[in-house]
């Protein structure tokens, strides 16, 4: 009897020797459900998002702090009660671990209040609607991407000290993304001294930006736009067809000239000045690892979605990796999210605010050609950016959330 006592217990310390420091065992994998636009006006973007995650999950092994993960994948359309619904379906039918995604900022203020209410952990590493780590920020949700007005806080005042305009007239996307971005450039761009003087709001999906075109103010010296994906596209071919590129100069939110539209767009967006935390021709490091890496996979350049999902997961690992693996503690899990330390992120050194959102570089960017290929060269870092900018977070907090009418167009 004592020699099997005794063989036990070395069976017992053979296997808890042989487990990862730290992990749990006999524990499944580690469910992570997925929320993408797979089809509609968002899907190209979605599948940039799902090429990120791949990546990431392929170096390594498809194993997190030692435990082998299951990635569940559901298609949101881009739609808020689609995606509200799938959400359901991933925390309640098939019992994620958390959540990630999705992409489209009206779904991620959807699923907000349910993933809240459920308790849910989740990351979202592209929506960046303002409000998910501001006014209503959440124990349960950690934001590894941005917010809509994050890289238009400083980009406002660059473009009045530095390129000299004075009159900006915008168009862009009208729902909140379209809105957030551009309130935070007209809001320092007018505390510089500048001057908002129009705003067109065409949407989503627009076929012809023919009769927006034709209300442009003349009488300004650059157009602020921001879209993305098949509406960039048609924008900017539409726009220098109208005579207007060498007119009324471009600056715009750094999804209209992002990666993922920048491969199958040609001269009419050369010399476009953008912002945004991720350029795929920075040159640090981590950046051409990821990109070569990305590249021989996929036959691409890495966009931002890509990088926000491999960066999403990178962020999860180093939080797990903290707690042996133990994502059954969903507060122990989240804790340690927040607390993650990215110094070598492939967009550069991320950390996390008091709110769920990084601080993190942001960049100025100019559409050249670089060995036949479109790029967007940086040309200016903005070291450290907080979502609140230069502002205080409680006066900052005390003023509405950006939206179609805040910042009013005093001017226009």
């Amino acid at each position: 009897m004592r020699k099997l006592a005794l063989l036990a217990l070395i069976l017992a310390t053979a296997v808890a020797l042989a487990l990862p420091e730290g992990a749990p065992a006999q524990k499944g994998p580690i469910k992570i459900g997925f929320l993408i636009p797979e089809t509609g006006p968002l899907a190209a973007n979605g599948k940039d998002m799902a090429n990120g995650f791949q990546l990431f999950f392929e170096e390594q092994a498809w194993k997190l702090a030692g435990r082998e993960v299951k990635l569940i994948t559901e298609d949101d359309e881009g739609k808020p009660p689609t995606g509200l619904a799938k959400a359901r379906s991933l925390v309640e039918s098939q019992g994620v671990h958390v959540l990630v995604g999705p992409l489209s900022a009206a779904v991620g203020y959807a699923i907000a209040p349910y993933v809240d209410g459920k308790k849910m952990p989740t990351v979202f590493p592209i929506v960046s609607s303002e409000d998910i780590t501001q006014r209503k920020k959440s124990p349960y949700i950690v934001r590894t991407g941005w917010s809509s007005a994050q890289p238009s806080h400083p980009f406002g005042k660059w473009v009045f000290d530095n390129l000299g305009y004075k009159r900006i007239a915008m168009i862009g996307y009208d729902f909140a993304f379209g809105w957030e971005v551009a309130a935070g450039f007209q809001r320092t761009f007018e505390e510089a001294g500048g001057q908002v003087v129009q705003k067109l709001w065409p949407p989503l999906n627009t076929p012809d930006f023919g009769p927006y075109l034709a209300q442009l103010r003349r009488d300004v010296d650059a157009v602020y736009c921001i879209f993305s994906g098949a509406d960039a596209l048609r924008f900017a071919k539409q726009y220098v067809e109208a005579g207007l590129k060498e007119k009324l100069p471009l600056v715009c939110g750094g999804t209209f000239t992002d990666e993922h539209v920048l491969r199958t767009m040609g001269d009419e967006v050369l010399g476009v000045v953008t912002a945004l935390q991720y350029s795929a021709a920075l040159t640090t490091p981590a950046n051409r690892k990821f990109a070569q890496a990305y590249e021989a996979k996929f036959k691409q350049t890495p966009s931002y979605y890509s990088e926000g999902t491999y960066v999403a997961g990178v962020a999860m690992k180093a939080a797990l990796e903290s707690i042996g693996g133990d994502i059954e503690s969903a507060d122990k899990f989240l804790a340690a999210l927040r607390r993650v330390d990215l110094s070598d992120a492939p967009r550069g050194p991320i950390r996390f605010d008091d709110y769920g959102n990084p601080i993190q570089n942001v960049y100025v960017r100019k559409v050249e050609r670089v060995n036949g290929r479109l790029q967007n060269t940086v040309i200016y870092t903005f070291p450290k950016v907080s979502q609140f900018w230069t502002y205080k977070p409680e006066d900052f907090l005390k003023n509405p959330v950006y939206s179609r009418d805040y910042p009013p167009c005093t001017k226009c």
